[in-house]
């Protein structure tokens, strides 16, 4: 039996914190739709519900089969997974008299040998539903309650069945870490060794099974993802490992020259192409966003043809795709609305035919980092924010022109440089500049002016999966719009982004 745990999400927005709370005990964990439970069961030791939008009252409630899971393996259900345990098995679920949102304290924790070992009545914990659990399942026993709530927690008799009517996983629950752990380590029994090195090992490992002495080529971005795939992927094949850096015309200023700079000395075998002319091309007359992305994503896939050609005997295409990548691309509801297409999701086209690895597709950014610095990959590469696949096509909005990617590369220059200079780049989690479709009136030397406006947008947050507006000093951002205007023709008015993820993007397109 293997050390991991399943997590059944039910569309609940929190499912990923679970994952990524889990992952911080050094426990690997996978996040399934809840109808589409795995069929190898046998390779996970714990299983968590997650919360969902959903009212177990409700016709189309998520209802999925679990009689492979309750009582066979250790079980963990949070808000929703508790009011389904209840409602599914001679308990009931009734709308609840007050709104139970926000900020709770256990009033009474009448069991604290188990899922409660160190934690103390009084604490605080988070609550997010509509209804309440009126009654227990069969064999359900109380183990906790809140002012408001009686049944706030409970467990099955004869089972290793635990229920919850709070997230443990959000940061407002002031000891859910130690909650998950009492679940997983002490009841469970998960072994933590989920660790950078061990992912390490066992993914070169796997990479020289998967793809033996095969020929792999690799997309290059100077990103943190495609960095740590590649010397992920060097240290399973070495030779047979042959990067492409492409220059889509997209990049940050000097971008293009200085990674390919940046990688020597790092025992890759990276070209450089300029591809510059033919995306711009590619893009000429776009303005939507979604077909942005697509005209971009089909000139990557013909240079890569092209170069895929050039290396006699390829049969693998590597990339860096992670995990919020594969999550957003998954639907709970089956086929979702797209908020935006992922450049790294998704088949190949049939000309191709190469086949697809992706060394990272299980891990979050931070876990990303944390295996790149187990390698020993320079610290300030992986110290780089992260940059959209797309470029600045999508930090353009409208169409785009040779002249509109200059402009905004001098702003994005000032913006990035102005953050390292003030020492806040490290501070932010992703930045970056908007070129506006908008002209504004200015007056300059006595004339009027009627140009550009371009926003500043930087963002804290640890996977990109939410994120919020960082507070950057008023005289920071005095000076980048004074640098700004006065070294950059063509704009004449700054803003900057205050708004959070969700209910915004990190990106304007």
């Amino acid at each position: 039996m293997q050390n991991n745990v399943l997590i059944l999400d039910f569309g609940s927005q929190y499912t990923q914190l679970i994952a990524r709370r889990v992952r911080e005990l050094n426990i690997y964990c996978e996040i399934h739709p809840y109808h589409h439970i795995p069929e190898n069961l046998e390779d996970f030791k714990a299983v968590i519900l997650s919360g969902s939008p959903f009212s177990v009252r409700a016709e189309d409630a998520p209802h999925p089969d679990l009689s492979r899971i309750k009582g066979h393996k250790p079980l963990l259900a949070v808000c929703y997974g508790a009011q389904y345990l209840a409602h599914f098995n001679g308990g009931s679920v009734e709308p609840s008299n007050l709104r139970e949102y926000g900020r709770a304290k256990l009033s009474t924790i009448i069991n604290r040998n188990g899922l409660f070992a160190g934690i103390q009545e009084d604490t605080q914990v988070w609550m997010s539903h509509s209804d309440t659990i009126a009654k227990l399942p069969e064999k359900g026993v109380r183990i906790a309650s809140t002012e408001d709530v009686a049944n706030a927690a409970y467990y099955i008799e004869g089972e290793d069945t635990y229920a919850i009517q709070f997230h443990p996983e959000v940061y407002h629950t002031t000891d859910g870490k130690l909650l998950l752990e009492n679940f997983l380590v002490h009841i469970a029994g998960v072994e933590q060794s989920w660790t950078p090195a061990a992912f390490v090992d066992t993914t070169v490992q796997s990479l020289k099974e998967q793809v033996g002495d095969d020929k792999v080529v690799l997309g290059l971005s100077g990103g943190v993802d495609s960095t740590v795939a590649a010397i992920l992927l060097h240290k399973a094949i070495g030779k047979n490992l042959y990067c492409i850096f492409v220059n889509n015309g997209l990049l940050r200023k000097d971008e293009f020259s200085n990674v390919l700079e940046q990688y020597k000395g790092m025992g890759l075998n990276v070209k450089g192409v300029d591809a510059s002319a033919r995306f711009l091309k590619a893009l000429e007359g776009v303005s939507d966003p979604e077909a942005k992305r697509k005209a971009i994503g089909n000139a990557f896939i013909e240079v890569f043809d092209d170069e895929a050609h050039l290396v006699e005997d390829v049969h693998w295409l590597a990339q860096g795709t992670i995990y919020p990548d594969v999550i957003e691309s998954v639907s709970v509801n089956g086929p979702s609305v797209t908020i935006k297409s992922h450049h790294n999701v998704g088949g190949l086209p049939d000309f191709m035919k190469l086949k697809v690895v992706e060394p990272l597709r299980m891990l979050f950014k931070d876990e990303v980092r944390r295996v790149g610095k187990e390698m020993g990959i320079d610290p300030e590469l992986l110290g780089r924010h992260p940059f959209p696949g797309p470029g600045l096509a999508i930090r353009i909005l409208g169409d785009i022109t040779a002249e509109k990617v200059c402009i905004l590369q001098e702003v994005d220059a000032i913006f990035i440089n102005g953050l390292k200079k003030w020492d806040l780049y490290d501070k932010v989690w992703q930045a970056g500049a908007i070129l506006l479709p908008v002209q504004s009136v200015g007056v300059m030397g006595d004339e009027r002016t009627y140009e550009k406006v371009v926003a500043l947008r930087a963002v804290e947050s640890t996977d990109g999966m939410t994120a919020d507006w960082v507070n950057l000093p008023y005289e920071f951002l005095q000076e980048m719009s004074n640098h700004i205007i006065n070294r950059v023709k063509g704009v004449n008015r700054v803003v900057y982004d205050i708004s959070s993820k969700p209910p915004a993007t990190i990106e304007w397109e």
